[in-house]
């Protein structure tokens, strides 16, 4: 038996300025680049990836892994023709050599130059070259959003039940358990799905909480009791002016149990369009939350840019919250990762100890919503330098190496601020510790982030503020261009209605 796998992962913000180029698909892999081969495989084992699911399936069953690319980005705009082709023409000739499956780790939001629907393209060039039977899986990223092509060219679909996203390589074990079904028993599944026309609010999204928990519950608990063979509710990524966006529910099941997967589907849609406006996020003024903050008597208080994280494609240099602490007179304060490799370049020339001022962050202009950069001016002292190295501890993405690429931690009148060449979401506290700041160990961290952070920093808060900082990722959805949505679609259609959706209907 031989599978072919491949973890190909990039959530696109189509409104954000930073282009996704083959090289920014190195998130994992500690090279300039994605991975390949026996390389991508050992970096995947071990790791909370579906990846690492596929291949300890693998391993159990003596199958042999060709292990085609290994491709993860940090969100941002919209993928290069060139960069999705390389991707796309690696996993089709890996696939072409002949597999028994097809065992693929993706995102779901991924948009490219050209192709909208970039993963629903790469399964539509994967089922030519390996046409059915071969049973093609998906593990898909809680915010996918779908189109009838994803569906239509996939065996398996299973999305992760959390967000954080603490359960990767459980979805990835739940793929592998119906495709052994498939494989042993001769199973024949069909998939039904629906994609309703709302546009939820990604701070509004989580299972962890409702409105969104039961429902997740409901489909969890129907997989489990095997009534279905898998049960998916997918929040959607909202931030893509494409087609295909919204929450979706997508069911894999026995074709002979496709009656009550249908009525599970019916079930699961018309509990999340009941409560559409639970999933409605509204926003309170950046000045007032940081007042809301600074009256707060003990910590650690999280304070969280939700506007600016680069886990949903922002540019991560925007300085306004950083700014509106300072001038509010906050301190034992750590704030970072900024995104500004000059200024690291700056820092790093300067060497630990120096006192220099600089203008940090707000390098970048986002054309989209009207924005410029605007640089913040600082004066502080350089005390450490790092190589921006560390190795996820934390219960997200677990064991993966990162790199903040050179980072410097600067000291400014009661502020510390990590600044670093790459841009990296931290849902871990290694973005911290690895230059051995507890976090922690302060009364303010300010961090740009919106559910994933979380991960590694809900545990040891003492209050959480979340925080609307201008920026691409902004929860008013007014202010964003859209142009490709389908319409009607609520909120920003009031009259939206269930009629709207596409799928099963």
């Amino acid at each position: 038996m031989k599978v072919v796998v491949a973890l190909v992962r990039h959530e696109t913000n189509t409104f954000s300025p930073i282009p996704t180029q083959l090289a920014s698909f190195c998130r994992g892999t500690q090279t300039d680049g994605p991975a390949y081969g026996q390389n991508a495989k050992q970096l995947c084992e071990n790791t909370n990836s579906a990846a690492a699911a596929y291949l300890d399936l693998a391993e159990s069953l003596d199958a042999e892994v060709e292990f085609a690319i290994l491709a993860n980005s940090v969100p941002s705009g919209t993928v290069q023709k060139a960069a999705f082709e390389h991707i796309a023409d690696t996993v089709v000739a890996a696939v072409q050599k002949g597999c028994d499956a097809v065992l693929l780790d993706l995102h779901g939001a991924m948009v490219a130059e050209g192709y909208p629907d970039a993963e629903g393209e790469l399964l539509r060039r994967i089922r030519a070259v390996a046409p059915a039977p071969v049973p093609v899986v998906v593990a898909l990223d809680f915010h996918a959003n779908f189109s009838d092509a994803l569906i239509r060219h996939a065996t398996i679909i299973t999305g992760y039940c959390t967000y954080p996203h603490v359960d990767i390589y459980e979805t990835g074990k739940r793929a592998m358990r119906t495709l052994k079904r498939i494989l042993f028993e001769k199973l024949d599944t069909t998939i039904v799905w629906r994609r309703l026309p709302m546009l939820t609010h990604m701070l509004k999204q989580t299972p962890a909480g409702q409105p969104m928990k039961d429902i997740m519950d409901k489909a969890m608990k129907a997989e489990a009791e095997g009534v279905v063979l898998n049960a998916s509710v997918f929040g959607g990524f909202p931030l893509a002016d494409i087609p295909h966006v919204g929450l979706s529910v997508v069911i894999v099941a026995e074709k002979s149990r496709k009656t009550e997967a249908e009525q599970l589907l019916d079930e699961l849609c018309n509990m999340a369009w009941s409560r559409r406006d639970d999933f409605v996020y509204e926003v309170e003024p950046l000045s007032a939350s940081i007042t809301k903050a600074k009256q707060l008597e003990h910590g650690p208080v999280i304070l969280v840019d939700h506007g600016d994280n680069c886990g949903a494609g922002g540019v991560t240099d925007v300085m306004a919250v950083l700014e509106e602490v300072m001038k509010q007179g906050l301190t034992d304060v750590i704030a970072g990762p900024i995104w500004d490799p000059q200024a690291v370049d700056i820092l790093i020339q300067a060497g630990v100890g120096a006192t220099l001022t600089i203008d940090l962050g707000g390098k970048t202009d986002m054309p989209e919503l009207g924005l410029k950069g605007q640089p913040l001016q600082i004066t502080g002292t350089v005390i450490n330098i790092t190589d921006g190295n560390f190795q996820i501890t934390g219960p997200m993405f677990t064991g993966m190496w990162l790199s903040l690429g050179r980072t410097v931690v600067l000291e400014s009148n009661g502020v510390t601020i990590f600044i670093s060449e790459k841009p990296q979401e931290p849902y871990d506290v290694g973005v911290f510790t690895h230059a051995g700041i507890d976090p922690f160990s302060k009364k303010y961290v300010l961090i740009k982030s919106r559910q994933h952070f979380r991960a590694g920093f809900e545990k040891d808060a003492r209050h959480i503020v979340l925080i609307a900082g201008p920026g691409v990722c902004s929860s008013d959805y007014g202010i964003f261009p859209f142009r490709h949505l389908s319409r009607p679609i609520y909120p920003l259609d009031r009259d939206a209605s269930p009629s709207h959706a596409e799928g099963t209907l």
